[in-house]
């Protein structure tokens, strides 16, 4: 009886190539299907101050204003500096949100003043009374 010989060039093996290609496919999958949150807030330092925290109001409209001047609402920022343009971004919100809009401003330490003064005065000109300033309380010194 003759038996057949195997060579060492002829011993089954797994093919790795098909492998790692469905894994690159894989992995290109899950970076195009992933979401990502960009969710980032204005980073401003607020100024100190003693008193006492108040009750926060429900649903309050928020302005920031940056350390240059800039004004945000809600986190969106207005074209431009301009106070008619405040005007009419807090004249919408006020009427999409109704007349006892509270409205809390949170101006950066080292803004213009002129910036929080003339938001302070449109939201006296819309009617808008409930008006506070986001401050910080100092650090304690022990």
């Amino acid at each position: 009886m003759k038996f057949h010989r195997r060579d060492r060039r002829d011993d089954p093996g797994i093919d790795m190539a098909p492998l790692i290609d469905v894994v690159f496919l894989l992995l290109i999958f899950f970076m195009v299907t992933t979401t990502f949150n960009r969710e980032s807030e204005l980073k401003i330092v607020l100024p100190k101050a003693q008193a006492s925290e108040a009750a926060k109001p429900q649903n309050p409209l928020t302005l920031t204003i940056d350390r240059h001047g800039n004004y945000y609402l809600n986190g969106r920022e207005l074209v431009n500096t301009r106070s008619d343009t405040l005007f009419r971004a807090l004249q919408q919100a006020k009427a999409e949100r109704g007349d006892k809009l509270p409205l809390i401003v949170r101006a950066d330490a080292n803004t213009p003043y002129q910036s929080v003064v003339t938001a302070m005065d449109v939201a006296g000109q819309l009617g808008i009374s409930r008006l506070s300033i986001a401050t910080d309380k100092p650090a304690q010194a022990h």
